[in-house]
């Protein structure tokens, strides 16, 4: 198997597992609300996995100079383009970046644009609790993106179509996974009922989300796999040994 499968499946685990604690351990030692082993600490054991196990993958599969600086090119111009969006209720084309980014140059190049997406931007709009969740909802983002390509489609209208369900859902579904940081640091008790209403409470900003997604990918998706395939092409290369006649 893959060490990036591993990696993918040691993620989603760990996420899982934060995500149904404060549900399933109540008035156990796991539970966030009164036991010992607090949200906090889950969350930053969380974050050293998360982050350790992508960089790891990364420097392993990395071949060159050329991707890490394509890499970090791509996070930067990210990260930057959120920063005149930031007023506008989670309407921005950082995701849009992200998606093409992974679905391009692959699941792990998805994530590290993702964690320097939200590095970067959250050093003008500011570092918090949210930005262990930020890295982990859009790197899935990057990841999914990466797995995405595989599906097979036969034309460029129907691969834009994809991608455009692709962003609606995840605009949707990003929500779903962040606003988690708000419901563990400020509502008492964690309950589902009161992760509901939390979900509820940012139903707009999610749906802004999702529609940010479906306009950046309908007028500038075309365009923007295009470029970035060129780079792919340029500088992302193997080596393939040939028979000898």
């Amino acid at each position: 198997m893959k060490k990036s499968y591993i990696f993918v499946a040691l993620i989603l685990c760990l996420g899982a597992y934060c995500y149904i604690a404060p549900l399933q351990f109540r008035g156990g030692f796991l539970d966030p609300n009164v036991g010992i082993l607090n949200w906090g600490l889950i969350t930053l054991i969380f974050f050293a996995l998360t982050i350790l196990a992508f960089l790891f993958e990364f420097e392993t599969a990395a071949t060159g100079a050329k991707q890490i600086v394509l890499v970090s090119m791509l996070g930067t111009i990210s990260a930057l383009s959120r920063l005149p969006f930031a007023a506008l209720m989670n309407f921005q084309p950082c995701t849009f970046f992200i998606i093409c980014s992974g679905y391009v140059f692959g699941p792990v190049a998805g994530f590290m644009v993702a964690a320097l997406t939200t590095l970067i931007s959250n050093l003008f709009l500011g570092h918090g609790p949210w930005t262990v969740y930020q890295i982990f909802t859009w790197g899935l983002v990057g990841v999914s993106a990466g797995y995405l390509r595989r599906v097979p489609v036969r034309s460029d209208r129907a691969k834009i179509i994809l991608l455009l369900v692709f962003g609606a859902v995840w605009g949707m579904l990003y929500g779903v996974i962040i606003n988690i940081w708000f419901w563990a640091a400020f509502i008492y008790p964690l309950t589902l009922k009161t992760y509901l209403l939390t979900l509820l409470n940012a139903v707009w900003w999610d749906l802004s989300h999702s529609l940010a997604n479906v306009v950046f990918l309908l007028f500038f998706g075309t365009k923007t796999l295009a470029i970035m395939e060129r780079f792919k092409k340029r500088f992302f290369w193997t080596y393939e040994r040939q028979e000898a006649k």
